[in-house]
């Protein structure tokens, strides 16, 4: 898929829509500097319409609103938690982690500063390359890849495990840079990348992972991301939340939830996307009591849920941490 857009992009050009979704990392950096400013922007039903008849996207979605305060910010100004030192650890900050959902990476940091590990940041503006990708950019994909490598090898060399969030940046260092970039130190990076639950699972079966949950009778349901599934499945996202004594939990039996990245913001995609979610996500979303969680470890899924069904999804480490 990526070559051919690559070809069909060389051949005819690539829309304005394209181009704008493959560089969403820095258009992300310089709003959020304007955060007070531009939100109101976004949410003007005059600007949806602009965005709909300029680029595409369809002004029946909402598109995500930006923090004032970015995650990276929030981590150096902190002034806890930094002389612990159990093991090396990388914390990979994703573009919405970053700039729209820093409460996620917040929740990362606590939790694994509560399990003993000093935890650092990847390099500023490190994107992974997803955006590039999935808009047919592979020329200037695979020159991400390298750099990225460059910039993350000399910490996987030193034996850091590095930790993300978001299932469709992680598959980008462990499936899609083996493809992309012709580097002996590739395989190593593949490797060492893991999503937050597999580093805890991995953690707990070696009987590594000090931490004590609270008690609660609530009840969670979980979306697995396509990547996530793809690559690991959901077995470790369940394993870690019933580490929480008394919290119920219950896997979703579903597809992709129908977003798929920027898929579902395109106009002319809109009506197959709410379809995709309608087989089975938000139906059980719906369904699912008012008491219960929503998780879905996946920024599209999430949005998508909010937009299927009105009710907020979770990130798995925000419940975990809320269980400390």
């Amino acid at each position: 898929k990526y070559e051919f857009l690559d070809n069909y992009g060389a051949h005819h050009g690539y829309s304005l829509r394209s181009r704008v979704f493959s560089q969403i990392r820095a258009i992300s950096r310089w709003a959020s500097v304007v955060a007070p400013i531009i939100n109101p922007v976004v949410a003007n039903p005059i600007n949806r319409w602009v965005l709909d008849r300029l680029l595409g996207i369809d002004r029946r979605r909402r598109l995500p609103t930006f923090a004032r305060t970015s995650f990276s910010s929030w981590f150096r100004r902190r002034t806890y938690g930094r002389a612990k030192g159990r093991g090396k650890l990388l914390l990979f900050s994703d573009t919405f982690v970053e700039y729209n959902e820093p409460q996620i990476g917040i929740a990362a940091t606590i939790l694994l500063e509560r399990a003993g590990f000093k935890v650092e940041l990847a390099p500023p503006d490190l994107c992974c390359g997803r955006p590039l990708l999935s808009q047919g950019f592979l020329s200037q994909a695979k020159k991400r890849a390298q750099k990225n490598l460059n910039l993350l090898a000399p910490f996987t060399e030193q034996g850091y495990a590095i930790v993300g969030l978001e299932p469709s940046c992680i598959s980008v260092f462990k499936d899609d840079y083996v493809d992309l970039v012709e580097d002996r130190r590739v395989g190593r990076l593949a490797s060492s990348t893991l999503l937050l639950e597999e580093f805890m699972v991995e953690l707990h079966e070696k009987g590594e992972l000090y931490l004590n949950f609270a008690r609660t009778s609530k009840t969670v349901w979980v979306h697995g991301h396509c990547h996530q599934k793809a690559l690991t499945g959901t077995s470790a996202a369940m394993s870690v939340l019933k580490m929480v004594p008394g919290l119920e939990t219950e896997e979703i039996q579903s597809g992709c939830c129908g977003m798929a990245g920027s898929f579902g913001f395109i106009k002319d995609h809109y009506e197959t996307s709410i379809q995709i979610g309608e087989i089975s996500l938000l139906p059980a979303v719906r369904q699912a009591g008012e008491d219960a969680l929503v998780i879905s470890e996946g920024v599209s899924c999430r949005q998508q849920i909010m937009q299927g069904t009105g009710r907020r999804s979770h990130h798995l480490v925000e419940v975990l941490a809320e269980y400390l």
